[in-house]
């Protein structure tokens, strides 16, 4: 299979890569790039549990070819904590128990952050309507809903 020269600006650092034709974003950015925060849950786009953010949009990595996105910046959940510590999402996940299992928590934070990043005031359905891609089999949601509200209530202070 022939491989293509890609470069990727991932968590804000430049990567030049070797990739197949075929070959996933989720696959680069968890064997290529070691990232493992990017969880593979349903391999179809219909769980969320892989959702990073391209070029300041939310997607599903296991849907998109890295040959794709060539030229992109990229953040992955490891690109939320900074050197002052955790991102206010992670805080707001942690201090309103949004976190049960934790396998969709990195996707459920990529899409509230590429929502907040748009919209720093989301209304519930917002909320909602931006979580709906993302599926968690043990919180009933509730909790990851008033984590993004707290976030948005910090980051508006």
């Amino acid at each position: 299979m022939a491989k293509l020269d890609v470069e990727l600006t991932v968590n804000g650092e430049k990567h030049k890569l070797k990739v197949g034709s075929q070959e996933r974003l989720l696959d680069t950015i968890r064997e290529q790039l070691k990232l493992t925060g990017t969880k593979e849950g349903c391999s179809v786009g219909e769980c969320g549990a892989c959702t990073v953010i391209v070029d300041d949009q939310a997607v599903n990595s296991c849907m998109v070819l890295t040959a794709q996105v060539d030229g992109s910046e990229i953040i992955t959940v490891e690109g939320l904590e900074s050197k002052s510590g955790l991102h206010p999402l992670q805080k707001a996940f942690i201090e309103k128990q949004a976190v049960q299992c934790g396998f969709c928590t990195p996707g459920m934070l990529m899409s509230a952050l590429a929502l907040l990043n748009t919209n720093p005031e989301p209304s519930k359905e917002e909320i909602k309507t931006a979580l709906e891609g993302n599926l968690c089999r043990c919180t009933g949601y509730q909790q990851i809903i008033d984590a993004v509200e707290m976030a948005a209530e910090e980051w508006g202070a």
